[in-house]
């Protein structure tokens, strides 16, 4: 049994709108803002090295990205325009972030908010 369950069929990136669409072979399909892929970064600077060392994002509301790069067969990497170029996103990390969006975004705002920081509205939205 393969450990990657799920695979892109079609990654398009929307630069205007901030928003990296990702389409999987199950039928699901992603719209992902930018922001929300920048402060979900699996890379060791934002998750940290272990459960607890979380390190909360903030100001990233503006952010997008640069270039994108397969690595492998298995994953994307991302170049945001903030510098942060670390975090490898493999197809299920990406399929989970899709999948499981509607919580996780709700999760990282109420973070912001308990921290004291203000969401401004994003630029492009403005």
């Amino acid at each position: 049994m393969s450990e990657e369950k799920h695979r892109p069929t079609e990654i398009n990136f929307h630069k205007t709108s901030h928003i990296l669409e990702v389409s999987f072979d199950d039928g699901s399909n992603f719209n992902l803002p930018t922001e929300y892929l920048r402060v979900n970064s699996p890379s060791a600077e934002v998750q940290g090295h272990g459960p607890g060392e979380e390190v909360l994002q903030i100001g990233k509301q503006d952010v997008n990205i640069d270039r994108i790069e397969q690595v492998g067969n298995y994953a994307i990497q991302l170049f945001f325009d903030d510098n942060h170029d670390t975090g490898i996103y493999s197809w299920q990390t990406l399929y989970k972030l899709g999948k499981e969006q509607d919580t996780l975004w709700p999760q990282y705002l109420e973070k912001l908010k308990a921290a004291g920081h203000d969401r401004p509205e994003p630029k492009h939205l403005q």
